[in-house]
């Protein structure tokens, strides 16, 4: 009896692991460290040093009214505003639920990871708008989204932001079995038709983490509409203000089984944004 019992737990203990070895695909770049020594140096570059004629100068008396003062404190806002402006980061992340029978899409991502070049921004904002597209063309399938902003200050920091929102979503798979990521590939030989049992896949979730200068704002997605809003803007950053960005999706494999229960598990803001009534929008 013991022996059964044992082995009962056993196969109970496989069929667990089993459940859990759902495949993802990764793929995207950084550009935080070039752009920060840019910014650095156009800075020195920027600073003049006075000519020796500007110390030749006469006495005279200088008058100061309150025009004057008037004028030179909205030169100084001005200039203030527009540092502010040009430190101004915005790291944006944008996750959408699909129903499994959008192979397709699994397809076009798989294929976008082959080709893509992500060592530059123009490949970055590659991958975003290919991305884009083909949630767009699979939008029926769709039934549930979540977005979220927010805004740093300096590159430092959003750079911290990207790198945490990155390993956040990167736990959540089994395993990275396609990965294409500052020009570094990989690509597991690993299988997991052992997993499926002739089961249908359920879920599909793609998550698109971008980091950007400037101001970037998604708002929430409750409706088809707002999908598509949110996927055009993503798609439409400029390759200069990109600093970042990443796509993952799993299953990456087209035989790999995500069921409703693991999805609502792992991404819990996915099962507050389900749309019952997606389709009327």
């Amino acid at each position: 009896m013991m022996k059964v019992s044992v082995v009962v737990l056993l196969l109970l203990a496989g069929s667990l692991a089993a459940s859990a070895a759902f495949s993802g695909g990764r793929m995207g770049g950084t550009s935080f460290r070039s752009s920060s020594r840019t910014r650095s140096s156009s800075y020195h570059h920027s600073r003049s040093t006075p000519s020796p004629s500007s110390y030749h100068s006469t006495p005279s008396t200088i008058v100061i009214g309150w025009p004057t003062i008037i004028i030179l404190f909205a030169i100084c806002f001005v200039i203030i505003l527009r540092y502010v402006i040009a430190m101004t980061t915005s790291v944006v992340k944008l996750q959408v639920g699909l129903l499994g029978m959008a192979t397709s899409l699994q397809k076009d991502l798989n294929q976008i990871a082959h080709i893509a070049d992500t060592s530059t921004p123009k490949g970055f904002t590659y991958i975003l708008r290919e991305t884009a597209l083909s949630v767009l063309q699979h939008h029926d399938y769709c039934n549930s989204a979540y977005s979220s902003v927010e805004l740093k200050m300096g590159v430092e920091e959003c750079e911290k932001l990207f790198n945490k929102l990155s390993k956040e979503e990167r736990v959540k798979v089994h395993e990275e079995t396609l990965v294409n990521f500052n020009n570094i590939k990989k690509q597991s030989a690993t299988t997991h038709e052992e997993v499926s049992h002739g089961a249908c896949n359920q879920y599909i979730v793609v998550t698109i983490i971008v980091a950007a200068r400037g101001v970037h704002e998604l708002q929430p997605i409750r409706s088809s509409e707002h999908l598509k809003i949110a996927l055009k803007k993503l798609a439409s950053i400029p390759s200069k203000d990109v600093l970042a960005a990443e796509v993952l999706w799993t299953p990456q494999k087209e035989n790999d089984v995500f069921t409703e229960q693991e999805m609502l598990e792992g991404y819990p803001l996915l099962r507050s944004h389900f749309w019952d009534y997606f389709h009327i929008f």
